[in-house]
C-alpha cells in the first residue's frame, strides 16, 4: 500500500527539466553619442563592458549591477581621457512575445573622467533604457537595448549632460533557483472502521432467531444493499465496496486507489499516464541526482508489478531547433529507461521514445508553459 501512495503522488506532480535560472551576465559593446558642449573632437565613441542582473529576488524588479569603459578619447584642445561608468539599475521584464522578451530599466550611477576640463568632469548620472532579448537556448540569447544618462553637469548648475547610448552583446543564464517547487501530496487514506453488528435481541418464543450476514462484511442481510460482496473487501455502511477515487474500479480490485478524481484509468484502476518529475542538467540527458527518489519509487511499483510494460516518452518546448529538441528528448527519455534497469527494473518492461517540440500541453509563448511542456511521461500497458 505504500508504494501505491507514493505512485499516486508521482502522477499529481509535473515535469521541468530545467528550473528558471537565477543570475544573467552580459558583456556589451556599442556607442555613446553626447552632446557637443563636452568639448570632445567627435560626435560619439566606442564603449564596452559588463551587466550582471540577479533574477532569484521576491519582485518583479530585478537588480542590475553595470559597468562601462571607454579610453583614447581625444578632446578639441588635443588632450585625451578615459571614461568609467558604474551603475545600480532595476530591470522590470515585459510580457514574453515566443522567444522575445522585452524590459525596461531605470537607475543611478556614477562616472569617472580621468582627465577632466572644465566641460567634461566626474560626476553622478541617472539613466533609463528599454531593451530585449532574443532567446537561443534555456541559457544564451541576444541582448540588445539604448539607453538615455543624464548627468549632473558640474560646469552647469541644475543642467544635465546628455547621452545616447546603444548596446548589443550576448547574455549567459546560470545557477538554480533557491525557490522550491512544491509536489502536491495525496491525501492519506484513512482507515474505514469495521461495521459493528448491532445486538440482536433474542425472543423468546419457541428459540433464539439471529439475523444472518451471507457474505460476511459485517452488514446484516436485512440492511445490505450488496448481498454477495467478496470476502475481506472493504465496505461501506450499506455492504457496498468502496471505491475511494471514483475512477470506477472498486478498492478491492484497484491497484492504484488513489488516482486523482477524473484521471483516464485501466482495468486496474492505474492511469494510462504518469508524469514523472525528473530534472536534467541544463542541454544535457545527465538526469540530477535530486530525481533519484523519483526514480526508485517508479522502479519499485514495476519491480513488484511485472505485469505492466513502460514506455517513456521525452518531450521539449519550441526553444531552439526542432532536430536538436528532437534527438535532445529521445536522449532523456532513453536516460530514464537505462536508470530504471540500473535500479532493478527488466528491461524487457521498458521502452523508449522522444517527441520533441510535439503535443504541448501548455504555452510556449511564456516561461511557465515552456516548462509544462519540457516532461517526461509514462505510459503504461498489461504485458
Amino acid at each position: 500500500m505504500k508504494n501505491l501512495l507514493l505512485v499516486s503522488a508521482l502522477i499529481a506532480g509535473t515535469l521541468a527539466f530545467a528550473e528558471k535560472k537565477t543570475y544573467e551576465i552580459s558583456p556589451m559593446v556599442g556607442y555613446n553619442l553626447h552632446e557637443t558642449s563636452l568639448g570632445f573632437k567627435d560626435d560619439d565613441y566606442l564603449l564596452g563592458g559588463l551587466e550582471f542582473q540577479i533574477n532569484d529576488v521576491d519582485s518583479v524588479i530585478k537588480p542590475e549591477f553595470s559597468v562601462l569603459f571607454s579610453k583614447g578619447l581625444d578632446y578639441t584642445s588635443g588632450q585625451d581621457t578615459k571614461i568609467l561608468r558604474g551603475a545600480f539599475n532595476g530591470v522590470y521584464s515585459l510580457e514574453e512575445m515566443g522567444s522575445f522578451a522585452p524590459f525596461i530599466k531605470a537607475g543611478l550611477g556614477i562616472e569617472y573622467v580621468s582627465n577632466e576640463n572644465v566641460q567634461n568632469q566626474s560626476g553622478i548620472f541617472v539613466d533609463v533604457g528599454t531593451g530585449a532579448k532574443v532567446n537561443f537556448t534555456e541559457s544564451l540569447a541576444l541582448k540588445l537595448e539604448v539607453m538615455y544618462l543624464g548627468k549632473v553637469a558640474q560646469h552647469n548648475e541644475g543642467i544635465l549632460d546628455h547621452n545616447i547610448i546603444a548596446l548589443v552583446g550576448l547574455t549567459y543564464s546560470f545557477g538554480e533557483s533557491t525557490q522550491k517547487s512544491v509536489t502536491p501530496v495525496p491525501e492519506k487514506a484513512e482507515p474505514v472502521a469495521e461495521p459493528v453488528a448491532e445486538p440482536v435481541v433474542a425472543q423468546v418464543v419457541v428459540a433464539a432467531v439471529v439475523e444472518a450476514d451471507d457474505d460476511n462484511d459485517g452488514i446484516l442481510n436485512s440492511k445490505d444493499k450488496c448481498l454477495g460482496t467478496i470476502a475481506g473487501a472493504k465496505v461501506d455502511d450499506k455492504g457496498c465496496s468502496i471505491d475511494k477515487d471514483e475512477d470506477g474500479v472498486l478498492n478491492v480490485n484497484d491497484i492504484c486507489p488513489n488516482t486523482i478524481v477524473g484521471e483516464e484509468v485501466n482495468s486496474d484502476g492505474c492511469p494510462r499516464t504518469v508524469a514523472l518529475k525528473i530534472n536534467f542538467e541544463n542541454n544535457s540527458d545527465q538526469i540530477k541526482s535530486s530525481s533519484d527518489t523519483q526514480l526508485q519509487t517508479y522502479a519499485d511499483f514495476l519491480i513488484k508489478h511485472t505485469n505492466y510494460n513502460v514506455k517513456v516518452i521525452g518531450y521539449t518546448d519550441s526553444i531552439g531547433h526542432s532536430a536538436y529538441n528532437q534527438a535532445l528528448s529521445e536522449q532523456r527519455a532513453n536516460a530514464v529507461v537505462t536508470a530504471l534497469v540500473i535500479k532493478g527494473v527488466n528491461e524487457n518492461q521498458l521502452s523508449s521514445i522522444g517527441q520533441g517540440e510535439a503535443n504541448p500541453i501548455a504555452d510556449n509563448g511564456t516561461a511557465k508553459g515552456r516548462a509544462q511542456n519540457r516532461r517526461i511521461e509514462a505510459a503504461l500497458t498489461r504485458n
